[in-house]
């Protein structure tokens, strides 16, 4: 018996034996070799994870939709502004706070509920406006309710300013709010003329109708031209100074002459030039043209003080020959 169960337990012994020798379970551990080189398979990856990286995706994003919003009527604050709408029309607009109103009612009274609301308009040209020293003013009476108003200045060129008050019965005003300086564009060609760049009168009307498509190939362009020149260059005082000529042969020569004459005085002045009254500019300059022929040209220029108390005379006198 004895014998039998031994001869069990060697059998049993190597039967466990071969199954550990196919698992492995008997080799000894090998330490683990150290390389330098890192695993392919996990490089690949890293790499996979850096090169996304670099890159950014776009992502759905969702927009709320808003109604768009009104601009306030009101922004609690004293003001007028006053802006250009073309050379002859200016806009106002205005706001005044409750309590600017009600301050004004303490202190006037009664006076305040029989005035009248009105825009002073002052053309404050060629002047540092210090709310006395205006050229000339008028007033628009407006009603209790307006925040704006369209202006008719009649006055292209000009600059203006507007106070909005109150006139009392009394006749007096008093200055609620004072708008911005504003100027007006002019309406035609500039009147400014400088003495150094001047061409005669028909070249710049075919400049000028060139300019506006008006050429003389034009349907209109030389029925334009001969307007222009009789429109705008036939005053008393200024004539074109060029002349035609019957050409006999091809080739030719034309020489004339024209006079410029030149000044300055105080801008309220009355200035005549050999008894024709000259416009001024603003800053007190004129300049006129002549048409120069030969023989003596006396041609005086005769300046009055606006109070009528002073005057000036410089009388010019222009010889021209011709050989």
């Amino acid at each position: 018996m004895k014998k039998i169960l031994k001869k069990s337990k060697e059998i049993l012994k190597k039967a466990v034996s071969k199954t550990n020798l196919k698992l492995g379970l008997n080799k000894k551990a090998k330490p683990a070799k150290v390389s330098s080189y890192p695993n392919t398979d996990t490089l690949s990856f890293q790499e996979t994870a850096i090169a996304n990286t670099k890159f950014s995706h776009a992502e759905n994003v969702s927009f709320v939709r808003t109604m768009p919003q009104e601009l306030p009527s009101l922004y609690d604050q004293d003001r007028i502004v006053l802006q250009v709408r073309d050379p002859h029309w200016l806009h106002a607009y205005w706001e005044l706070r409750a309590q600017t109103i009600e301050g004004l009612k303490a202190k006037l009274g009664d006076e305040f509920h029989r005035a009248r609301k009105v825009l002073r308009v002052y053309d404050v040209t060629s002047v540092i406006f210090n709310g006395f020293n205006a050229n000339r003013f008028f007033d628009i009476l407006i009603n209790d309710f307006a925040n704006s108003w369209y202006i008719d200045t009649a006055g292209p060129g000009r600059s203006w300013c507007v106070d909005l008050g109150l006139m009392l019965a009394d006749g007096r005003f008093i200055t609620i709010l004072r708008s911005n300086v504003v100027q007006t564009p002019l309406d035609g060609p500039s009147w400014i003329t400088d003495e150094e760049w001047m061409i005669p009168d028909d070249m710049f009307a075919r400049l000028y109708g060139m300019g506006f498509g008006l050429g003389r190939s034009s349907p209109v362009g030389g029925a334009w031209q001969e307007r222009i020149k009789q429109g705008l260059f036939s005053s008393g005082i200024s004539s074109s100074p060029v002349k035609k000529e019957i050409k006999e042969r091809s080739f030719w020569l034309k020489v004339d002459c024209e006079l410029i004459v030149y000044g300055a005085t105080e801008p309220d002045a009355q200035v005549t030039v050999q008894g024709a009254p000259v416009k001024l500019r603003p800053d007190g300059t004129f300049t006129l043209r002549y048409y120069l022929p030969d023989g003596k040209q006396v041609i005086p220029v005769k300046a009055t003080s606006a109070d009528k108390l002073e005057e000036r005379a410089i009388t010019p006198i222009v010889t021209r020959e011709t050989r």
